[in-house]
């Protein structure tokens, strides 16, 4: 089956009118008309009912609309992808957040040099702030970061991470089957602050108590609040990627409760519009194919 006779298909129901096709095409009326008539008699039936000027989609027409417009996306991305490929640059500025850089960069470069084996990437681990800074100021190429929005910057969402209260081995919590908010705020806390707004709900989930949560150690990185726990100075709310081997390992241990069901870390890629689109669609690419 040739692209071309899908493409007039495509391009005539768009217009409405076969002579429009052509024009826009840079072909001859006729030419169009060939390639329907090609392409109906490859495909057995009818695709264009003509009454007078006016033409329809039959209903074989209709049938087969969806799949031509995805094949000649397909093509399009397909082309777009080749010629970028043929000017792919040597180097690649990555800026990245603590965490990222800790627990999903590590799974992710590789693969993406996989892809391009003569890449060069260099990463800068620095807060969301001075990354989209350095991202105006191109100092870097892309970045993971917190969710932002910027009417310069192209964002595209990469990885929801659940939030969730972990308690250390032999934690009375372990054997409870139901822990309510009032019991969580009365023992010693540990709180990860990463100033994000995601964070923020966790803070709200005690607003509706009357008395202040005992937060006994206020920390900037998660790693440091993941040991306090392991060293049962207190129990914390923290992403599950930065607990993912202790809690395998039954070091720690996640809590359920209502109040925190629903509640994630957002990390978004974001570039700069119009720019390293190839490198930031393979990173969204094999987002999905490690974490789905």
């Amino acid at each position: 089956m040739n692209i071309e006779n899908i493409e007039a298909f495509v391009y005539v129901n768009h217009y409405g009118s076969f002579n429009k096709a052509a024009e826009v095409l840079f072909l001859s009326q006729p030419s169009v008309t060939a390639r329907i008539q090609t392409l109906e008699r490859e495909l057995d039936c009818k695709l264009f009912d003509r009454l007078g000027k006016q033409i329809a989609l039959t209903e074989k027409g209709k049938q087969f609309l969806p799949y031509a417009q995805q094949i000649m996306q397909t093509f399009q991305k397909g082309k777009l992808h080749m010629q970028q490929r043929k000017t792919v640059p040597h180097e690649l500025r990555i800026g990245a957040t603590v965490s990222v850089s800790n627990y999903l960069i590590p799974s992710l470069l590789p693969r993406l040099k996989q892809r391009y084996p003569e890449l060069h990437i260099k990463l800068f681990t620095s807060g969301t702030d001075e990354l989209v800074n350095k991202l105006h100021n191109k100092e870097i190429d892309l970045a993971f970061v917190r969710k932002v929005a910027h009417p310069t910057l192209a964002s595209y969402k990469f990885y929801e991470d659940p939030i969730k209260l972990y308690v250390y081995e032999g934690h009375p919590f372990t054997r409870k089957p139901d822990v309510s908010i009032e019991e969580i705020s009365s023992q010693p806390l540990v709180f990860f602050e990463c100033g994000s707004l995601d964070w923020m709900r966790v803070h709200r989930v005690f607003d509706s108590l009357d008395r202040q949560p005992n937060i006994e150690y206020l920390v900037d990185n998660s790693e440091s609040a993941k040991k306090l726990v392991l060293e049962r100075a207190g129990i914390c709310f923290l992403p599950g990627l930065c607990v993912e081997q202790d809690v395998r390992e039954r070091r720690l241990f996640p809590i359920e409760f209502a109040e925190m069901n629903g509640i994630t870390l957002q990390t978004n890629l974001i570039s700069r519009s119009g720019e390293h689109s190839l490198f930031a669609d393979s990173l969204l690419e094999i987002g999905q194919e490690l974490f789905g």
